[in-house]
């Protein structure tokens, strides 16, 4: 197959989504199949490279971050992403397009389908789908609402990254969704989890947004035991002034590392280094540091939402928390226990394996073909 990949966001930009799309990218060149992205560069400069095969074409957005995209700055990927999608399907004529999240995204595949015909493939991270991310979005939604409902009706099939989102995108749009987990490269991880360490060391990864929760976080870790443990807290954003600030104020400067953004090659040896992952967001989709930190063995303490079930089974490789004292006591109780965290890293090592890319990319390369009219080889 030949496979166009938009995506307002794709490494070194963006968070976990663009990450999913690399990975999925990747899995299909590696199988033979001819792929293409199109996405966003960072600034005003075109950029064009190759991503492990997988070339990759960046039209200027105006984007000024890394790590945080604005909705002006979707609504210009799309604007200066639309004849260049037009003109991979008119010289280079993909079988498919696969659009990861259905807003901007989608609205730039089902342009090129009306005036093309080309089939798309949705594939809904959280944000994307009303009722996600409903503090940040759900004005958006009841402007946008009949656009998106086109989007998800012309699309030849829609993927979920999670249970929750396939829930939400069920409910909002009335169609069938194929829920396929973000998935996990679990090559070269060590062959079991490290042992629980004399002085334990949590780990926080992602945006420092308001969906992170990060003010709760630092409060949590300032009323654990004085001794014992350390934390890193790994990422960037909107709020890292507000973090520094309560980190100094709860005099925790010593133990907590703010390294700011790091390589996935970095995030990975940050996590094969430490014991537990902290997770006290608002809302998930399916959190990408968290199937990370199970192909590293980690216990995972996160709120008790609904986009962490598929990755956190309560009690058994973490917690599901309430966001409330329960948190704290809960954290600070496993941080004494060597058996219950070495349980949960145990635990966690082997439910990585129901996130092996490989199976992950069997059930987009399914249906991919279905959307495509192409029958297995």
């Amino acid at each position: 197959m030949r496979i166009l990949v938009l995506c307002y966001e794709y490494p070194p930009l963006g968070g976990g989504g663009g990450r999913v799309a690399q990975s999925i990218a990747r899995q299909m060149e590696a199988r033979g199949h001819d792929v293409r992205v199109q996405t966003a560069a960072l600034g005003w400069r075109p950029d064009r490279d190759e991503d492990h095969d997988v070339k990759v074409f960046r039209t200027p957005s105006g984007r000024r971050k890394a790590d945080t995209c604005s909705v002006p700055e979707m609504g210009l990927y799309c604007l200066t992403s639309f004849l260049p999608t037009l003109f991979h399907i008119r010289d280079w004529k993909p079988d498919v397009i696969h659009a990861h999240f259905a807003v901007p995204t989608g609205v730039l595949a089902l342009a090129a389908h009306r005036l093309t015909g080309v089939p798309y493939v949705l594939t809904a991270h959280l944000g994307d789908v009303p009722g996600g991310v409903p503090e940040q979005t759900d004005r958006m939604f009841k402007l946008i609402g009949p656009a998106a409902r086109q989007i998800w009706q012309h699309a030849a099939e829609a993927t979920a990254v999670s249970t929750f989102v396939q829930e939400l995108a069920e409910k909002a749009y009335h169609r069938p969704v194929t829920r396929i987990l973000n998935g996990i490269d679990l090559n070269h991880r060590p062959e079991q989890p490290s042992a629980v360490r004399p002085t334990r060391h949590l780990v926080f990864v992602g945006r420092f947004n308001p969906q992170k929760n990060l003010p709760f976080l630092i409060g949590a870790l300032a009323r654990l035991p004085k001794d014992d443990w350390r934390a890193t807290i790994v990422g960037d954003g909107p709020e890292r002034a507000v973090v520094e600030a309560l980190v100094e104020k709860h005099r925790l400067r010593e133990r907590i590392a703010l390294p700011g953004w790091q390589s996935t090659s970095q995030v990975s040896d940050i996590l094969e280094d430490a014991d537990i992952l902290c997770m006290p967001s608002t809302s998930e989709g399916m959190p990408v540091a968290a199937i990370e930190a199970l192909r590293a063995g980690l216990a995972i303490v996160a709120s008790d939402i609904p986009g962490v079930r598929d990755v956190v089974e309560h009690e058994v490789n973490g917690y599901r928390l309430p966001l409330d004292d329960t948190y704290a006591q809960k954290l600070g109780g496993l941080l004494e226990s060597d058996e219950t965290l070495q349980k949960m890293k145990q635990a966690s090592w082997e439910k990585a394996r129901e996130f092996d890319i490989t199976a992950i990319a069997d059930q987009y390369e399914n249906v991919l073909r279905k959307a495509a009219a192409i029958p297995d080889r």
